[in-house]
């Protein structure tokens, strides 16, 4: 089983132009769509967060329902569901404005254990920054390396939830003993202030780094580097591509039986190729619809 930690809301999708157009609520949150993409690929997953008993709470957790994923480690409480406002550009590229205090999902606390069958655990995001939760997910991060999980990590900035830039930088590098594989976009990595190469001595075994309509990177550990260009899709808008990626590389490594640090160094060119390529068909999929719909494993065939 994968476990996926983080954060679930509700995305606000402008539907026309202009301050005051109207506002399509979606599901959403990174965490909350690669478990939704991860079940809808056929990967045994479980997901880990905090959800309102409110509306868009139940909406969110029907989703996962439909898709197969185990919600017994959801915690449940009365406060609202987190919104995200988002505004997306002509390009189909999203930004965010964030309703975020006293909502269910940050008051998330450390489960006392894992599932059993639990394999690898993915975390990123806004739970990574908003406290107490915050804490919370980072004490599960350690604990899941301590018993020789795979971990995943998508910082998936969202600078404006970020009060002290230089005081998350300095616990995103933190982190890093602790990840097994780091996912991040060209434009992560350039607010963290590093490179892949600066960052696998530190813990990673793998980072990769996606690079929009320019396709996917990989470096490794051992100092190879991989790359495949990205899939052309008419492009509706990009919301939930990166969490897409983290979801289709996740899947095509436990496929392979390939989560853990050994595996992945033993990919090879023609292993890490045909992973990336499938997730960048996963990818452009989910650009190529509203909101954040990733595919399901039968629009993919095999990788």
């Amino acid at each position: 089983m994968i476990v996926v930690a983080g954060e679930a809301l509700i995305d606000l999708v402008p539907q026309g132009t202009g301050a005051l157009a109207g506002l399509q609520p979606a599901l959403g949150g990174g965490p909350y769509n690669t478990a939704l993409a991860l079940g809808r690929l056929g990967s045994p997953t479980a997901f880990c967060s905090r959800t309102s008993y409110d509306a868009f709470g139940e909406a969110l957790l029907d989703g996962l329902r439909g898709a197969g994923v185990d919600l017994s480690g959801v915690q449940r409480g009365a406060e609202p569901t987190t919104l995200a406002v988002a505004t997306v550009d002509g390009n189909g590229s999203a930004a965010y404005s964030f309703y975020v205090e006293g909502t269910a999902d940050r008051l998330f606390t450390a489960p006392a254990a894992l599932p059993a069958t639990a394999r690898a655990v993915s975390f990123g995001t806004c739970s990574l920054v908003l406290e107490p939760g915050a804490s919370a997910y980072e004490e599960l991060m350690r604990t899941a390396a301590g018993q020789g999980l795979f971990t995943a990590l998508d910082p998936n900035i969202r600078a404006g939830l970020i009060p002290d830039a230089d005081a998350y930088r300095e616990r995103f590098r933190n982190w890093l003993p602790s990840v097994t594989l780091l996912k991040l976009s060209e434009e992560d990595a350039e607010w963290l202030g590093g490179t892949p190469r600066e960052w696998l001595p530190v813990g990673p075994s793998a980072v990769v780094v996606t690079r929009g309509v320019e396709g996917l990177t990989v470096f490794t550990r051992n100092g190879a580097e991989y790359s495949v260009p990205g899939e052309k899709v008419d492009v509706v808008d990009t919301i939930g591509a990166g969490d897409t990626v983290n979801a289709a590389l996740l899947h095509g490594l436990a496929a392979r039986d390939a989560l853990s640090p050994e595996a992945l160094a033993d990919l090879g060119a023609d292993g890490w190729a045909r992973l990336l390529r499938f997730a960048a068909r996963a990818a452009a999929i989910t650009c190529s619809r509203a909101g954040a719909e990733p595919p399901y494993a039968a629009e993919l065939g095999d990788f």
